[in-house]
Order: structure tokens, then C-alpha cells, then sequence
């Protein structure tokens, strides 16, 4: 038993933030699930970027997609998609197990679509037939255009990873689009006990931009709450959570509905003067999931500090800190726009980089 195990005891799922070919051939992906007790993968267009950027380990497939003139495109993308394929299947047993709760593994839909809501659907589709794996989850960002793609893509019973959400306000958007997507699923004849979904909310990455701004008012009070948003954000999402998901709730969707849970994405730590299993120790509780790099699932096991619930009951507190860091000076809406923007981007800039690297590759 780990620190793993323990948060799982609470209801945490621990998932894998990272995916590559080499570690599937190799066998390390099935030793880090074994003994480090991971349930699920996610990936992103930056994870993709390093993997299929070092090593040898795509070189057989890519020869033979160089022989059948394969734009770089469709390229980056059959690869991702055997990878994925390949993980699915090593998870497989998890995903029966839970009752298709875990086992999961996300693959994003291209970051270039973020703005564009009927390409965003139509690849939605696209990537769900071409995994084929009902334990695969589609990855959708929560932007302003992608909302109606979210409830598009679960009405067609499609397993949904939303990602890049930064407040609680958006967080609420997604719950209705969720909600949404699960009704019109049903009306469309899905079984809606096999549709999944959660919605994943960064969580260092507020925290490195707030302690900007903190650092920049400089006073005690300001420098007081450096490391405090983050969880506190997500703190306040998992009390929406728990609102909209109540047992009295759930009786408004079809029968069989699941709740979308909240996952902790971005949660190494990017500050090191904070503990590396900060946000593993301080975000465990029921229904949610984790999903980590490899380095913040070793330091939560040799840190050992699993200890409870550290969710519920938290929001009153959690929301005494955000009235401090608007008395600090700090615009939290400003910091969302930003946090927002800038996600798009950087998955963006690392897309265009690989697909730049396997238009190379493919001459």
C-alpha cells in the first residue's frame, strides 16, 4: 500500500499525465500501473511533441507512412491514436473493473479547433471512431466556442476529458454542458451509464500566475497568500461539484447518468519551494481524480502524507481567500482570461512544433 492506494481509499483516482510509445513497448507503462496502482492515462499536444520527438520508437511506423506519402497531419495523428489504442488496452482490465469509471485514456482533440466549434465536433467524432476503444476519452478544451462541442460530442455518446478550465464560473458552464449532453445523449437512444466525463481544472498554473502578481504588490498581506489559489480554486470547484451532483440532482438526469467528476490536471508543482505532493495531498477526496507526471506520483509515495479528506467542508475557507487576493489587489478574472489564452497557445505551439518536426521526418 502507497500513497496512492490511500488516495484511491478516499476516492481519488490517480491517473498518468504522460504516454509515449516507448513506454508501452517496453513495458514500462504496465509496471508503472502495477506498482505505482495509476487507473487511467491522459495526454496533450505537448506530451505527444516529446515523445514522438525522442528516441527511435515510431521509426517503424513512420517509414511506412513516409511510403504512403502521409501528410504530416494524419501522420501525428495515427500515431497518437495507436498509442492510445495501445494504453486502452493495457487498461482494459481496470476499466471493467471499475465499471468503465477508470481504465480511462484521453486524446485531445487538435488545439488549432479551440475557437472553432464544428471542428472541434466533427474530430471529436472523427478520433472517437478511430481509436475504437470505449474506455478512450476525447479531450475538449472549455473554451468559449468548444462549450456546445462538449454537449455535441456527449450527445452522441462520446466518453468527454474537458479540459483547460481555470475558474468556477466556467467550471459551471461545463457541469451545463455536461448536463445537457447527457439529456440529448439519452433522447438520442445512448445507454448513459456508459457515457463518461470529467472536467479537468489546472491547478499550478494559477498558482505560478498569481504569485506573480502577488510578488509584484510585494506587501506582507500579498506576500501572505503566495501558493494559496490553487488549491483554494479548486476547493470552491469541488463545492459546485458537490452541489450539482447531489443525490437530489442526479435524479434530473436520465437513469443511469454519471456524474462528471473534477481531475486535477497541472498539478506538479512549479514553484520548488513548495512541497513536490502539495497538490496531491491537499486535493484528495471523493469522486475526483488526479492526473500526474510520473516525478508527483514519486513524490507523493515517499512522501506518505495521504492523511483524508482534504475537500469537503473546505469552500467557506477557500473563499476567504480569494476576498484576501481581491483586497491584495489581485484581478482573479484578468488572471482566468489570461491562464485561458495562454493554455491554448502553448498546446497550440507545441502541436505546430511537431507537426513542423514530422514534415521533416516524412521527406
Amino acid at each position: 500500500m502507497t500513497a496512492i492506494d490511500d488516495l484511491y481509499q478516499l476516492g481519488t483516482s490517480t491517473w498518468l499525465d504522460d504516454l509515449s510509445r516507448e513506454r508501452i513497448t517496453t513495458g514500462n507503462l504496465a509496471q508503472v500501473k502495477r506498482d505505482k496502482s495509476i487507473v487511467g492515462v491522459t495526454t496533450n499536444p505537448a506530451i505527444f511533441a516529446g515523445a514522438m520527438s525522442a528516441g527511435n520508437a515510431y521509426d517503424e511506423q513512420l517509414a511506412t507512412l513516409r511510403k504512403e506519402s502521409s501528410l504530416a497531419d494524419a501522420a501525428v495523428y495515427a500515431m497518437s491514436v495507436k498509442d492510445v489504442q495501445d494504453a486502452c488496452d493495457e487498461f482494459r482490465d481496470t476499466f471493467e473493473r471499475t465499471g468503465g469509471k477508470d481504465g480511462r485514456v484521453s486524446i485531445e482533440v487538435d488545439p488549432r479547433y479551440a475557437a472553432d466549434e464544428e471542428k472541434t465536433v466533427a474530430q471529436a467524432a472523427e478520433l472517437w471512431k478511430l481509436v475504437g476503444r470505449e474506455n478512450a476519452m476525447i479531450k475538449i478544451p472549455a473554451t468559449d466556442e468548444s462549450l456546445p462541442a462538449i454537449t455535441a460530442s456527449l450527445a452522441e455518446g462520446i466518453s468527454v476529458n474537458v479540459t483547460l478550465i481555470f475558474s468556477v464560473e466556467r467550471y459551471r458552464q461545463v457541469i451545463e454542458a455536461y448536463k445537457r449532453g447527457i439529456a440529448e445523449a439519452a433522447k438520442n437512444g445512448h445507454d448513459v451509464s456508459s457515457i463518461h466525463s470529467v472536467a479537468s481544472f489546472f491547478i499550478s498554473r494559477m498558482d505560478t500566475e498569481v504569485d506573480k502578481r502577488l510578488d509584484a504588490i510585494g506587501t506582507d498581506e500579498a506576500l501572505a497568500l503566495k501558493g494559496k489559489a490553487g488549491i483554494a480554486n479548486a476547493r470552491l470547484a469541488y463545492q459546485l461539484f458537490l452541489d450539482e451532483f447531489s443525490d437530489t440532482a442526479m435524479t434530473e438526469l436520465p437513469a443511469g447518468a454519471n456524474k462528471q467528476r473534477p481531475l486535477w490536471a497541472s498539478t506538479g508543482v512549479k514553484n520548488p519551494d513548495y512541497p513536490a505532493d502539495m497538490y496531491v495531498v491537499e486535493l484528495a477526496g471523493p469522486d475526483t481524480v488526479n492526473t500526474m507526471p510520473e516525478a508527483t506520483i514519486d513524490a507523493a509515495i515517499a512522501g506518505d502524507r495521504v492523511g483524508g479528506d482534504t475537500l469537503t467542508g473546505t469552500a467557506e475557507a477557500s473563499q476567504a481567500i480569494f476576498d484576501q487576493l481581491a483586497a491584495a489587489g489581485i484581478d482573479v478574472e484578468d488572471v482566468v482570461d489570461v491562464l485561458e489564452r495562454e493554455g491554448v497557445e502553448k498546446f497550440v505551439d507545441a502541436w505546430q512544433e511537431l507537426l513542423d518536426n514530422m514534415e521533416e521526418n516524412l521527406k
